[in-house]
C-alpha cells in the first residue's frame, strides 16, 4: 500500500486536492450549526445515582442553579433618595422579559393573615416609594423583623443586601440568558454610576454566562495565537514562505473540518471543545514540519523535485500515519469513559488529527508540485549551524557519556518521584477563573456577606402524601436545620420550617417574639390556614412537592473546594440527616449543583486515569506490532514515560492539584511525544540496514537527520501550548504550560536518553526470519524509487509537477 501512495498522491493530485476543498466547504456549511453550551455539563454519569436524584429534584422544584444574585453592603444605600433608585433598579429588573420572580429589600413580601379565607397571603411591604427618610426607616425597622429573610437578604450585623433574580428555566439553557445578564449587568452599571454604590454580581447563571462568553471569545483568540505563532516559527526555522503557507493551508483545512464535525455531531462548545482547534494547530503542524524537511533534504541530494515529492511521501508516509495515529490514541481513549463531556471532546479531537494525516498526505505534495522547486536560499536550513551544532553536541553525549545520561536522569527521577508522592487532588467550582478577576472578589463578598452562592439542597421523602406539615416531621427538620446553621460556610437553611415559622409570626400579627414552629396551642388553626392553598399557585410550592410529601431544604455553601466540600458533605452534613431521620421509612438524599460538581470531579479524575492507562496499553501495541521486539518497545517507552513522571513531580513541588483539566495532560502529551520515538525509531531502523548494523553510526546519522525535525516540531508544540498561559481559565493555563514542559521534557529525553539506551542495549542484530511492520519505512533500493517518480508516475513534459526541474 505504502509504495503505492506516493503514485496515488501525485498522479491523482488535481481530483484528490479539489474533492479536499469541495469536503471543506460542506464542512464549514455543517459548521453553521455550532452553538456555545449554555446548560449545566455535569460530568457524573446519567446512571449514577446522584445524577437521577438531582433530576428528580429538578422535575419536583426546578433548576436549583436559576438565581443571580446582585449584592451591596454601603451605608448611603439606606438614605433616601439611593433606596428609592434602588427600589427602581429593583423594578426594572423584574420587568426584564425572562426573568420569573425578583425578591429584594424595596420588593419585599410579608405574610399577612387572611382571616376571612382562614389562610396566608403575601403582601408588599413597600407598596410605594417612601417620601421621607423616617418613613424608610420605619419600614427597615420592620423589615429587620422579619425574621424569615435574616441572613437570606440582609446581613443585619454589616447591612449587606441582595437582590435575588429568578431566571425562567427556558432561558436559563438558552442563547437569551446572555441578553438578560448583560442588561441586568447594564442596569447595574447605571445605577452605581448614579449613586457610588458598588454592585457585586454571582449566581450559577452569572458565572456560566462569564465562562461561556470568555470561551467563545478565547476560541478565536487562540485559534489566531496558534496560526500565528506556527507561522513565525514555521518562517524562523525554513526561511521560505512556501514552507510557512503550505502547512498553514493543510491547518485551516481541518479547523474547518473539526468545527464541521461538532455541527455534524450536534454538540455544543465547551471550555475543552473550544480548545481543540488551537491544539489541531499544534499538533498538525509537525506533519508539514517532517514532509517539507524530508523533501527538501531529497532535493538537496540530486535536484530532482518529481522524486524528491515521491520519497517525501514514501519514506514519511507510514511513520506519519502511525505519529498521528498515537496523538489520536490520546484523545479518544477519552471515549471509553462514561463522562458525556469527555467523550465529546476526545472523539472530536481524535478524528480531526487522524484527519489531518489525510489532508497533509494529500495537499502537502499535491501542493508543492504546482510550486517550482525549492531554491538554494529555502535549503539554507539544512545547513543551520547553531542546529548542527546542537545536535552534534548531543551525538558527541550520547556516545561518550552515556552512562553519566543515566545517572543525571536517575538524579532527576528521583526528585520526580518525592515530587509525585506531594501530589493532591481538588477542584473549585470557578476554580478556572484567576484570583484577581471582578468575579473572583465578587464571589469572595457573597461568601464573606452571606456564606456563599453555591446551592446545595437536601431532599427529604415522608412516604405519605401532604406529611410534610405534620408537626412531628416538621420538628424534625427543624432540629436538622438548627444543627446544619453553626456549620461554617454554609447559610441558614430555609425550607417549609422557616415558613412555618415565618406564618407563625404572621398569625400574631407581625411579632417577633413569635417567630417559630406552631406550639401545641396554635398548631392546628395554623396548619389549617396553611392547608388552604389553591393548587400549585399556593405558597408552600416553593419548599413542597405538588402531594405534600417531598420538602426540600436549600442552603447556599461557599467555594471551598472539592475536597472540603466532599468531607463537609460526607462527614457533617450526611451523619446530620442520618441522626435526625432514622426512621427506614423516611427517605433523604443530599443533591443539587454542589454535589453532582464534587462527584464530578472524582468521576473525572477516576476516568482520565483509566484513559491514562488505556493509552499506554494501546501505544505499547502500536509499538510491539511495529517492532516485534519486548526490548525495543521498553526502550521506546521509556523516555516518554519519564517526562510525565517529571511535570507530576513538578505538580507535586509547586503545589499544583491534580483536577481535570491537569489530569488531562498526561494522555495528550504522552500520546504527542511518544511520535518522536518512533520518528527516531523508524530512521534508526533504516540506518541500521544502511550501515550493516552498526549501531554507533546509525544512532549518529539517526540524531543528525531526524534530530532537527524533531527540534522544529518540539518546538512549535512547546510555543503552540504556551499560548494557553493566555487563557482567562486557571485549568487551562495549566493545561497549557504543563503540556508545553512535558513535550519538551520528552524532546530531550528522546534525543539523549533513548539513543543512550540503544547504545547499551540494543545490538543492531536483526532475526532474519521476523520483519515487523517498521522495516515497511524506507526500505526499498533506491534505483528502484527512481523509477517509480519518472516511469510510474507518466508526468507529461509541460506538467507544472515538474517545475524548472530536468527529469
Amino acid at each position: 500500500m505504502w509504495s503505492k501512495l506516493p503514485h496515488i498522491v501525485l498522479k491523482y493530485r488535481l481530483i484528490l486536492i479539489i474533492s479536499i476543498f469541495l469536503f471543506t466547504a460542506f464542512m464549514g456549511y455543517q459548521a453553521r450549526n455550532v452553538k456555545m453550551a449554555f446548560n449545566f455539563n455535569t460530568a457524573v454519569p446519567s446512571t449514577d445515582e446522584s445524577y437521577r436524584y438531582f433530576q428528580n429534584f429538578k422535575e419536583k422544584f426546578g433548576e436549583d442553579g436559576n438565581i443571580l444574585v446582585v449584592g451591596a453592603k454601603d451605608s448611603t444605600l439606606f438614605q433616601l433618595e439611593n433606596f428609592n433608585k434602588y427600589k427602581e433598579l429593583s423594578e426594572t429588573i423584574a420587568g426584564l422579559e425572562g426573568i420569573s420572580n425578583v425578591i429584594s429589600l424595596p420588593a419585599l413580601q410579608k405574610i399577612v393573615k387572611n382571616q376571612d379565607n382562614r389562610s396566608f397571603d403575601l403582601e408588599a411591604l413597600m407598596k410605594e416609594s417612601p417620601k421621607t427618610q423616617e418613613e424608610l426607616d420605619a419600614l427597615l425597622q420592620e423589615a429587620l423583623g422579619l425574621k424569615f429573610y435574616a441572613g437570606q437578604l440582609l446581613n443585619p450585623e454589616n447591612g449587606a443586601t441582595l437582590i435575588l433574580i429568578n431566571m425562567e428555566r427556558e432561558v436559563l439553557n438558552s442563547a437569551g440568558r446572555n441578553d438578560i445578564v448583560n442588561e441586568i449587568k447594564k442596569i447595574g452599571e447605571e445605577f452605581a454610576a448614579d449613586t457610588g454604590i458598588d454592585l457585586h454580581y454571582s449566581g450559577m447563571p452569572f458565572v456560566r454566562t462569564i465562562m461561556q462568553q470568555k470561551t467563545n471569545k478565547e476560541l478565536r483568540l487562540f485559534i489566531v495565537l496558534s496560526l500565528s505563532i506556527t507561522a513565525l516559527i514555521l518562517f524562523l526555522f525554513f526561511r521560505s514562505f512556501t514552507s510557512v503557507f503550505v502547512p498553514l493551508i493543510v491547518i485551516s483545512v481541518v479547523v474547518v473540518w473539526v468545527l464541521g464535525t461538532i455541527g455534524l455531531l450536534n454538540y455544543n462548545i465547551t471550555i475543552l471543545m473550544g480548545l481543540i482547534p488551537s491544539i489541531i494547530v499544534v499538533i498538525g503542524i509537525p506533519n508539514g514540519v517532517y514532509l517539507i524537511n524530508k523533501y527538501h533534504q531529497e532535493f538537496a541530494k540530486h535536484g530532482n523535485k518529481p522524486k524528491a515529492l515521491s520519497r517525501m511521501v514514501r519514506k514519511i508516509g507510514l511513520v506519519t500515519f502511525i505519529t498521528n495515529f498515537t496523538t489520536a490514541i490520546g484523545f479518544l481513549v477519552l471515549v471509553t469513559t462514561d463522562i458525556k463531556l469527555l467523550k465529546e471532546f476526545g472523539l472530536v479531537a481524535g478524528i480531526n488529527i487522524l484527519a489531518t494525516f489525510i489532508v497533509s498526505i494529500i495537499l502537502i505534495p499535491g501542493i508543492l508540485s504546482y510550486l517550482p522547486a525549492p531554491k538554494k536560499n529555502q535549503l539554507k536550513h539544512l545547513e543551520f549551524k547553531a542546529v548542527g551544532k546542537f545536535l552534534g553536541l548531543l551525538d558527541l553525549i550520547v556516545h561518550r557519556h552515556r552512562y553519566r545520561v543515566f545517572a543525571v536522569t536517575a538524579v532527576i527521577l528521583t526528585f520526580a518521584i518525592i515530587g509525585l508522592t506531594r501530589l493532591y487532588s481538588v477542584a473549585y467550582m470557578v476554580d478556572d477563573i484567576p484570583e484577581k478577576s471582578e468575579l473572583k472578589q465578587d464571589l469572595y463578598f457573597f461568601e464573606d456577606n452571606f456564606s456563599g452562592v453555591m446551592p446545595l439542597e437536601i431532599i427529604i421523602d415522608f412516604g405519605k402524601p401532604k406529611s410534610t406539615i405534620n408537626a412531628r416531621n416538621l420538628r424534625k427538620v427543624d432540629r436538622l436545620e438548627k444543627a446544619l446553621e453553626p456549620l461554617e460556610n454554609i447559610s441558614s437553611p430555609i425550607s417549609i420550617v422557616s415558613f412555618a415559622k415565618a406564618v407563625r409570626q404572621a398569625f400574631y400579627n407581625g411579632n417577633e417574639r413569635f417567630y417559630g414552629l406552631p406550639s401545641p396551642s396554635d398548631r392546628n388553626v395554623i396548619l389549617s390556614y396553611l392547608s388552604n392553598r389553591d393548587g400549585d399557585a399556593g405558597l408552600l410550592d416553593s419548599f413542597v412537592d405538588s402531594t405534600g410529601q417531598v420538602m426540600r431544604v436549600s442552603l447556599k455553601i461557599a467555594d471551598i473546594g472539592s475536597q472540603k466540600m466532599d468531607s463537609l458533605i460526607t462527614n457533617v452534613v450526611q451523619p446530620e440527616i442520618d441522626k435526625v431521620f432514622d426512621d427506614e421509612k423516611i427517605e433523604t438524599a443530599v443533591t443539587g449543583s454542589t454535589l453532582l460538581f464534587v462527584k464530578g470531579n472524582k468521576f473525572l479524575i477516576e476516568n482520565l486515569r483509566f484513559s491514562l492507562l488505556l493509552a499506554f496499553a494501546i501505544i505499547a501495541v502500536i509499538m510491539a506490532i511495529l517492532f516485534a521486539n519486548i526490548r525495543m518497545i521498553i526502550i521506546s517507552l521509556i523516555p516518554n514515560f519519564i517526562p510525565l513522571i517529571m511535570t507530576a513531580g513538578i505538580m507535586g513541588f509547586f503545589g499544583i492539584p491534580l483536577k481535570p483539566s491537569t489530569a488531562l495532560i498526561f494522555s495528550i502529551a504522552f500520546g504527542i511525544s511518544v511520535d518522536d520515538s518512533i520518528h527516531f525509531l523508524a530512521k534508526y531502523r533504516q540506518e541500521l540496514f544502511a550501515k550493516n548494523f552498526f549501531v554507533p553510526v546509525a544512532i549518529s546519522n539517526s540524531i543528525r537527520e531526524t534530530g532537527s525535525s524533531m527540534l522544529y516540531t518540539s518546538i512549535i508544540l512547546f510555543f503552540g501550548f504556551v499560548i494557553f498561559v493566555f487563557s482567562d481559565f486557571g485549568g487551562t493555563v495549566a493545561l497549557g504550560l504543563l503540556t508545553s514542559l512535558t513535550l519538551f521534557f520528552a524532546m530531550i529525553t528522546n534525543l539523549t536518553l533513548l539513543p543512550a539506551l540503544l547504545m547499551v542495549f540494543d545490538s543492531g542484530k536483526r532475526n532474519q526470519k521476523i520483519h515487523p511492520l517498521i522495516e515497511h519505512y524506507e526500505f526499498y533500493i533506491e534505483d528502484d524509487d527512481e523509477e517509480i517518480d519518472t516511469d510510474n508516475l507518466l508526468i507529461k513534459k509541460d506538467d507544472p509537477f515538474l517545475g524548472s526541474t530536468d527529469r
